[in-house]
């Protein structure tokens, strides 16, 4: 009898346990139910959500391939067996993750209207079955750009619903996660560019277990919160991190404070007024019992220093490399360096940079330090003159940050949502897409070769270094940025002026700043065909959008070499247009010349250009690489004659001429310059109707 009570009682505790146990329902679509996921019983998000959560929780998967939201959807999950199963169920916590099959065209477009009530229908009926369920919903997972609707109208179609349910989010009193974000920049967890794999199911389970729970890993900051940093000066600085659902945040540095309560998706910020210049200041960021202590903080300029190789270049293989680093020593001037971990060179990388590639971690941070001779050494050449130049002129603290990656498209730096929705040709299938240089896709393909097949991101590819350089920077406070790039786009000026404007409208939506300013400097002399008309496309974009600058590079070319070593000059360059428009020290000349109106006197073309004042010619001698024509294709070498801030053109034979074109070779001795010594950029114009 003794042992048949001790079984009673034991089962009597296993019941009372199973009637303790909060019960949390997965409703959802295939993704909810893992449609496609080996062993899904095991390896669905909900599965792996109660691994996560423990004995405590009982978790139900109530997810129904095909289901739509649209009680008018070709497949409605509350007529399904599932929904009336969640019912029963009578979860403590609902999880809805439904939307994804209402972009079919069936549905979203005759029934967008029923979208909100049909879902606040499916909230209460949920409430009804457990009046005091907490309900959780998640915005819907990506459709990736290989899904064969996805430009026919599922891509926008998937972000107006993303929308609809954060509005039903709030008008419902109920509390919102993101399936969105945590999978959008790695498409390879979207095998049919739909249903996540194990690992992207594991993401999912994770975004719920914190939703839940509110542990979100305790306080995190982007990389560039470390002893030694530079904040910008001149504005409000917004502080932002993640931190557990819930957690007070204090943030406090040279004498402001401010305080946040971190949401129930682990985010906060705190935004404090203008800081005053200054060094030494001790930036201190708590969230409950967890501190951290920046010491040895600026407040100053700080710029971000992006590209390729020729803003990737060392300082110590410059030509100028041992006067330079002999003097380079400036506590104010602090350069931070982010360097690829794998190399973009001729070579296979090993296999073990597969995982770390696909996990975006491909950046190195290698901290704040102050200039020295060791560290501006191993520094960006042009960042670096850059940067001094500013101290100089400007006496604050200057801070640099260099992410530049040698062969990098300009594709690569622009963000996901606005490649999808602007120029969603170049993501398809990108290392056999003409769209993308030929020589960037050879490369990668010989750095991943190892890879044997496996779905492999690289540095190239279209959103990447966004994703792994640009995102984890956050929202940290930046004055501009200065950009050298363009010789892996060259091939295709008419693209690359497309991705150009994309590049400046990404990064400026990023750090919510229109009218950020970026600098950036034209390609070079080289013997490749198309870089000079990709030369004066590069002038006409900084003609048309605004706040950008261009520094003329084309007089330290090198006919052989795409990596021609003197910065020096190049820096300095970028510096002036900084100098002259953001800092608005109009003392300083920003440009060589550059034409502005070409006109037609008699025989004459005759050019007029700004940033003129002195126009002569870098050796004294006669100007040369101006030539004319009356058609296409009979272009002459001109006669050149220099009037104030003129030049007039003429040549034996062409009495009418119409077309003007200036240091139009590849590689140019074209020799124009003003007064300052600055060069005329290449350019071809026609004359003015």
């Amino acid at each position: 009898m003794k042992r048949i009570g001790l079984l009673l009682l034991a089962l009597c505790s296993l019941v009372v346990a199973a009637q303790n146990k909060i019960k949390v329902s997965c409703v959802g679509n295939s993704i909810t139910y893992g449609y496609l996921l080996e062993n899904r019983e095991v390896n669905a998000y909900p599965s792996q959500l109660q691994r996560m959560l423990g004995d405590s929780y009982e978790v139900g998967n109530f997810g129904k391939s095909g289901a739509t939201l649209l009680r008018k959807g070709h497949r409605p999950y509350m007529e399904q067996e599932e929904f009336r199963k969640a019912m029963d169920f009578k979860g403590d916590i609902a999880v809805i993750h439904l939307g994804v099959n209402d972009t079919d065209p069936r549905n979203w477009p005759n029934y967008r209207d029923e979208f909100i009530p049909d879902y606040l229908a499916l909230i209460d009926a949920l409430r009804k079955a457990n009046p005091k369920v907490r309900v959780i919903l998640a915005q819907i997972t990506p459709i990736g750009d290989k899904h064969y609707r996805f430009r026919s109208g599922t891509k926008q179609w998937q972000d107006e619903i993303r929308e609809t349910i954060a509005t039903i989010a709030r008008i419902s009193g109920s509390e919102l996660i993101d399936f969105y974000e945590p999978l959008r920049a790695f498409p390879q967890l979207l095998p049919d560019a739909i249903h996540p794999n194990t690992a992207g199911a594991t993401i999912l389970a994770k975004t719920v277990y914190s939703g839940i729970t509110g542990n979100y890993g305790g306080l995190q900051l982007s990389p560039l919160y470390a002893d030694g940093m530079v904040l910008q000066r001149g504005k409000s600085i917004t502080i932002e991190g993640i931190a557990n659902a819930g957690a007070n945040i204090k943030v406090r540095v040279a004498g402001k404070s401010g305080k946040a309560t971190t949401d129930n998706r682990g985010k906060w910020s705190v935004t404090l007024p203008s800081l005053p210049v200054g060094e030494n200041y001790e930036l201190v960021i708590e969230a409950d019992k967890e501190k951290r202590v920046f010491r040895n903080v600026a407040v100053g300029e700080v710029w971000l220093c992006s590209g390729q190789s020729n803003m990737e270049w060392l300082l110590k293989n410059t030509d100028t490399a041992a006067e330079d680093i002999a003097k380079a020593n400036d506590p104010a001037l602090r350069l931070y360096s982010m360097q690829g971990t794998w190399p973009t060179s001729n070579y296979n990388w090993p296999t073990s940079a597969i995982d770390s590639l696909n996990n975006l971690q491909y950046f190195r941070h290698k901290s704040w330090h102050a200039t020295t001779p060791e560290a501006a050494r191993e520094f960006s050449a042009v960042a670096y003159h850059f940067g001094k130049m500013l101290r100089d002129s400007l006496k604050v603290p200057v801070g640099l940050i260099c992410n530049a990656i040698g062969g990098s498209t300009t594709e690569a730096w622009i963000d996901r949502q606005t490649l999808e929705t602007q120029f969603p040709d170049i993501l398809r299938d990108w290392l056999n897409n003409d769209f993308i240089q030929d020589w960037a896709r050879g490369r990668a393909a010989v750095n991943l070769k190892l890879a044997e097949g496996k779905t492999t991101r690289h540095p190239f590819e279209p959103c990447y270094l966004y994703e792994s350089g640009i995102a984890p920077l956050g929202h940290y406070g930046i004055q501009g940025v200065i950009w050298y790039q363009g010789e892996s786009n060259a091939h295709n000026f008419t693209t690359h002026e497309s991705l150009f404007r994309l590049l400046t409208e990404s990064w400026r939506n990023h750090w919510q700043r229109p009218e950020m300013p970026f600098y950036f400097v034209q390609l070079s002399s080289l013997n490749r065909p198309s870089w000079t008309w990709f030369r004066d496309s590069q002038r006409r974009l900084m003609e048309t959008i605004p706040n950008t600058g261009m520094a003329v590079s084309t007089d330290h070319g090198d006919s052989l070499d795409v990596h021609p070593r003197h910065k020096r000059a190049i820096g300095h360059r970028l510096g002036r247009w900084a100098l002259h428009d953001t800092y608005k020290q109009r003392s300083v000349t920003p440009s060589g010349p550059l034409p502005k109106k070409v006109e037609r006197k008699g025989k004459y073309i005759v050019v007029t250009f700004d940033y003129a004042k002195g126009l002569t010619t870098a050796n004294g001698k006669t100007p040369i690489g101006f030539e004319i024509a009356e058609e296409e294709g009979f272009f002459q070498p001109a006669t050149v004659r220099i009037d104030g801030n003129r030049v007039y053109l003429s040549a034996k034979g062409i009495s009418k001429p119409r077309l003007v074109r200036y240091a139009w070779q590849p590689f140019t001795r074209a020799n124009l310059i003003n007064r300052d010594g600055l060069p005329a950029s290449t350019f071809r114009m026609e004359v003015e109707k």
